[in-house]
């Protein structure tokens, strides 16, 4: 394969993993904070506890990358989310510090760092950001 077809689909792919991380990650948030998809842990959840502040970022956050928009600062921040909850919520779980797999933390490593990801390479294609950018471009 030749160059012109990596530069082509990168950031294809780029933009359509940031657009299912966000939705997947969307989908946190309204469990939390409009209990959609129902899930009865969520059921009295405070919107000024941590839970509902981590809804509340899911829920913008992921919508943010949905649609690309502010893509970098709004994966920091979620990928600093995603590290805080691993600390609090599992890193001391059953006494597996180091093995996400045993202390039920996967899915916020894999979600920090796919966030990390975006915070340093943007939104890749089909994004507000890159629409933003080309318009600041052609001018």
């Amino acid at each position: 394969m030749n160059n012109a077809f990596y530069d082509t689909w990168t950031p294809r792919a780029q933009g359509l993993l940031r657009i299912v991380a966000g939705y997947l990650y969307i989908s946190h948030g309204t469990a939390k904070l409009l209990h959609v998809p129902h899930q009865a842990v969520f059921d009295n959840v405070q919107v000024m506890s941590l839970i509902g502040l981590a809804g509340a970022l899911e829920l913008v956050g992921g919508a943010l990358l949905i649609v690309g928009l502010c893509t970098r600062i709004a994966a920091f921040v979620l990928s600093g989310e995603m590290a805080f909850a691993y600390f609090i919520a599992h890193a001391g779980a059953k006494g597996n510090f180091l093995v996400p797999q045993l202390n039920g933390g996967e899915l916020a490593v894999l979600y920090c760092f796919v966030f990390l990801f975006f915070a340093a390479a943007g939104a890749g294609a089909w994004s507000i950001d890159g629409a933003r950018r080309g318009r600041a471009q052609a001018a």
